[in-house]
């Protein structure tokens, strides 16, 4: 089957001209950009199709400040100033719902039902998968975008996600970028440094 190619100006939006931001257009971002992000990252793969990226879309003032009440001192003001930050999390009891999202294979559930850490390394690396496809899509839609780790993971646990059921993986902050406050770019491995072909 032929696939079609995207773009070069298409790889440039979504790579090589992207870039992660930390100062913001005064410019809001609809919620049908948002509906449309999620409906697209949600067909990216993920093993057993088992999909446990949950995602809390941070907007409110009030939410904001309780988001960024949980990162380090570089991160706040990105948190407070985006139109929305992502907070990406897992859920380790995505098992629940594979009976319906891997019908081939019903019993697909126990091989997580008894094996708590088998279930939470799979939804950590698939979550994380998500999130990744998340940040295509974002980028795809022409949101910019700032991905962050640096945050108390049990602050925002607590804050966000009382029921013990979902566990922060990362957190994005999300809007359109304000180009003039970006630094020169870093470079990145090459092929040669990164890969290895056997």
């Amino acid at each position: 089957m032929t696939q079609d190619i995207l773009s070069d100006r298409d790889l440039n939006v979504i790579f090589r001209e992207a870039r992660s931001f930390k100062s913001w257009q005064d410019q809001p971002v609809s919620e049908i950009t948002i509906r449309a992000m999620y409906d697209l990252l949600r067909w990216g793969p993920t093993s057993f199709n088992c999909s446990p990226a949950r995602f809390t879309i941070v907007q409110s003032a009030e939410a904001k400040k309780k988001l960024a009440d949980c990162a380090v001192d570089g991160n706040k003001a990105k948190i407070l100033s985006a139109p929305f930050t992502v907070i990406v999390a897992s859920d380790e009891k995505f098992y629940d719902l594979l009976p319906e999202l891997f019908t081939a294979y019903p019993a697909a559930k126990d091989f997580f039902t008894g094996d708590a850490d088998l279930a939470r390394e799979t939804a950590f690396r698939n979550s994380s998968l998500q999130g990744g496809y998340m940040i295509i899509a974002a980028r795809s839609l022409g949101l910019d975008c700032s991905p962050m780790s640096g945050f108390n993971p049990a602050a925002v646990n607590d804050a966000f996600f009382k029921d013990g059921n979902y566990s922060v993986n990362f957190i994005c902050s999300m809007g359109y970028g304000d180009g003039e406050s970006l630094p020169d770019r870093d470079r990145r491995l090459s092929f040669d440094e990164a890969c290895e072909i056997l």
